[in-house]
């Protein structure tokens, strides 16, 4: 079986967006002018193709990624096939309780679409998104969308994305007309208008610029131009002596622009009527990249992990892909969604993980739409698919050839903020229960099953309330576990604000061998450090997640091999926690001293010592509780804003600013997530059910006394 689309007529690309700005409509239109579906669903019919689960269909949110495959041949070429290219998409979710689906999908694509409303312009989730794209430096297109409806303004939208998120932004079209009267838009590299006529706006009409628009056109058109012959220091200086490039020069500087992540074109539109998605089709041909325009992919050797080695987009090279998703499927069990970096894959074969260092055996290969499935023999490098028959592969594991193995850098997920307890109604629950909570842990890195030591209640964390519901809900229909639910709980934290020392000793003598462990510690706060002094810390220094370990033993007074006890011994004290039992953050311990004995030392005794010598020393350096603050958006209607900010006010919050959007207004705010639950409920009765809010997660900040006081006597 041979490769169908060459490498350069392949493109992955996301549509990432802030919730309701209208990814799954646009994705849906794609699928239909691609030929995929012969009819449209619509997200408020319950009906689109990638929102398949029953959760999605009921909220009328996206909540996993769905991956499609589709084919498109650009409308200026639609005759000549030869111009036929692949597009493997991922619709992503918008809500920032799913913010890991974004951030693994971005990981593994090549280009995304951002997607925004025209009325609202750049929302929260917009940003952070936009951040998670600037993180895995994908190239973007951007399409303001809806600007059919009351109030849209593409120029005050595209005002937004250059205040908020970048200053590269360039318009590439304007809108013929905005709301009710959004007819077409227009090309300003062309410099033509467009129209969508037909049944559903398939056949696109080229026409003359409407005489009253002809102005803005020309001098939009020159913004353009003078930004993408930037990307040339001879076609610029041309350029400034008055001559013009042809329009097939300035398409290849803009595409080297939009590849560079120096220019992110804007397209305009509105999806749900049928405008504009085709032409925002040609610019992921023309302008995101493919496979081969990709940096070449790096990794480390796992048997040496200072070797850095690299992976070109090539079918010749060894095989490696990254494995970003984990997903059940009520008919196959569970598949494993993988990019393919380089070489080619086939079904039967066996692949190599260097984590677990062993081999597993691919059963089939399927290529996804949403949730139907087509089964393929063979895969290529640059494709996206998912994999049946991996027992032991989780999100972000390497899947390599063994004789050239390579670990691909791990995807980075945000730590839960919020908890809840959670028991089985029923004896027969309890094993399912067990199971499908495994289960779909292993499903969303976001979502973490732990027990309490205390009192041997199974507690549940994720992203937010919508989060833990959605995976409550998905245990009862599709694993049939009914369980009962606790209050949601708040991820706190503790630190310390001042440093001290402290030593632990450990002694036990019983007939025979004894027990000794002896260590001296000093700890103090963690100092943020940027990527490149972390790189050059000295050898001593380990640093991790909230924890520095600092061995400055000289003289062997503590022997090498019981140093790793010790670093154990320290982590297990701190995660123990001093005040309420939280687990302890950005704390740096120094073991400077101690003393062994020649016979009862061991590897227990050093880690109980440390133990010890780290609660004692936190004890006394000021310990305080940290709270998970949210930075909150609250769009209301002008009369109940000094209901809105009164209310946030007295919720400990903070309210850093406010601005118009269209009609409403915009109250941004940082209020501590314990005092968010149930905000739903309380700001629809506010307001009469008109307003909504959008938070998500900040920082951690220290707690007042009065609330500390009342957290450490709950937890008594």
């Amino acid at each position: 079986m041979e490769r169908d689309y060459p490498l350069e007529k392949v493109r992955n690309i996301g549509i990432i967006a802030h919730i309701d700005a209208g990814k799954t409509t646009t994705t849906e239109r794609v699928l239909f002018y691609t030929g995929v579906s012969h009819k449209i669903g619509e997200v408020h019919d319950g009906e689109t193709t990638t929102d398949w689960m029953e959760q999605e269909r009921e909220r009328g949110i996206t909540i996993t990624s769905a991956a499609v495959t589709c084919f498109w041949t650009p409308t200026y070429a639609i005759n000549d096939k030869s111009k036929k290219h692949r597009f493997n998409i991922i619709d992503t979710p918008g809500h920032i309780d799913f913010t890991v689906e974004v951030k693994r999908s971005l990981r593994v694509l090549d280009g995304a679409v951002v997607v925004f409303d025209g009325v609202a312009g750049v929302e929260p989730q917009s940003e952070t998104n936009w951040r998670y794209a600037d993180e895995a430096k994908v190239p973007r297109i951007c399409f303001i969308n809806k600007l059919d409806r009351t109030g849209a303004s593409f120029e005050k939208s595209f005002a937004t994305i250059l205040d908020r998120l970048t200053k590269k932004a360039v318009r590439l079209q304007i809108p013929i007309g905005l709301e009710e009267n959004h007819d077409g838009v227009i090309d300003l590299l062309k410099m033509k208008a467009y129209y969508f006529e037909g049944e559903m706006g398939n056949s696109v009409v080229e026409k003359e610029i409407p005489a009253d628009l002809l102005a803005d056109a020309e001098k939009y058109r020159n913004d353009l131009v003078e930004k993408i012959v930037e990307q040339d220091d001879n076609i610029m200086n041309e350029y400034f002596e008055g001559k013009i490039p042809d329009t097939d020069t300035l398409k290849k500087l803009l595409r080297k622009g939009v590849l560079a992540n120096e220019i992110f074109p804007v397209y305009a539109g509105s999806a749900l009527k049928n405008k504009g998605v085709q032409l925002v089709l040609d610019a992921v041909v023309d302008y995101l990249p493919s496979p081969l325009d990709i940096p070449a992919i790096k990794g480390l050797n796992p048997d040496n992990e200072k070797e850095v080695i690299e992976r070109h987009a090539s079918d010749a090279e060894p095989f490696s892909a990254l494995a970003f998703k984990i997903a059940t499927d009520p008919f196959v069990g569970q598949l494993i969604f993988f990019r393919v970096y380089s070489g080619t894959l086939t079904a039967g074969s066996y692949v190599y993980n260097p984590r677990t260092r062993n081999k597993e055996r691919i059963g089939r290969i399927l290529r996804m739409h949403a949730n139907d499935r087509e089964e393929v023999k063979k895969v290529f490098a640059g494709e996206i698919a998912a994999a049946v028959g991996l027992k032991d592969t989780i999100t972000s594991d390497t899947l390599c050839d063994e004789e050239n193995a390579i670990e691909l850098d791990k995807i980075v997920f945000p730590e839960p903020v919020i908890s809840l307890r959670i028991e089985p109604k029923t004896k027969a629950d309890q094993e399912k229960m067990g199971m499908a909570l495994n289960r779909l842990a292993q499903e969303d890195p976001t979502f973490k099953v732990t027990t309490d030591q205390e009192t041997g209640e199974t507690i549940i964390s994720g992203m937010g309330e919508l989060h833990l519901e959605i995976i409550v809900d998905r245990m009862k229909r599709e694993f049939t576990v009914e369980a009962n639910v606790g209050k949601p709980q708040v991820a706190y934290r503790e630190t310390i604000t001042g440093s001290s020392e402290a030593e632990g000793k450990y002694i036990k003598q019983s007939g025979g061998r004894g027990n000794y462990g002896h260590v001296k510690v000093k700890i103090g706060k963690m100092k943020p450090l940027t990527k490149e002094e972390v790189q050059d810390l000295p050898k001593n220094v380990k640093r991790s997640e909230g924890f520095e370990f600092i061995n400055s033993i000289k003289g062997g007074v503590i022997p090498q091999e019981y140093i790793p006890a010790c670093e154990k011994g320290f982590k297990e004290g701190l995660d123990r926690g001093i005040l309420a039992g939280f687990k302890m953050v950005n704390i740096s311990v120094d073991l400077w001293d101690g003393s062994y004995h020649e016979v009862d030392s061991n590897e227990m005794a050093f880690k109980i010592a440390s133990s010890m010598a780290v609660q004692d020393a936190c004890r006394r350096a000021n310990p305080v509780i940290l709270e998970p603050m949210m930075k909150v958006e609250v769009v209301t209607p002008d009369k109940f804003m000094g209901d809105v900010t009164g209310n946030l006010s007295s919720k400990r919050g903070l309210i850093e600013g406010m601005e118009d959007r269209g009609m409403n207004k915009v109250v941004k705010a940082v209020v501590p997530l314990s005092e968010m639950f149930g905000y739903m409920t309380n700001l629809r009765s506010m307001t009469e059910g008109r307003a909504s809010f959008t938070m998500e997660f900040l920082r951690y900040d220290i707690v007042p006394q009065n609330v500390a006081d009342t957290i450490i006597a709950s937890r008594k």
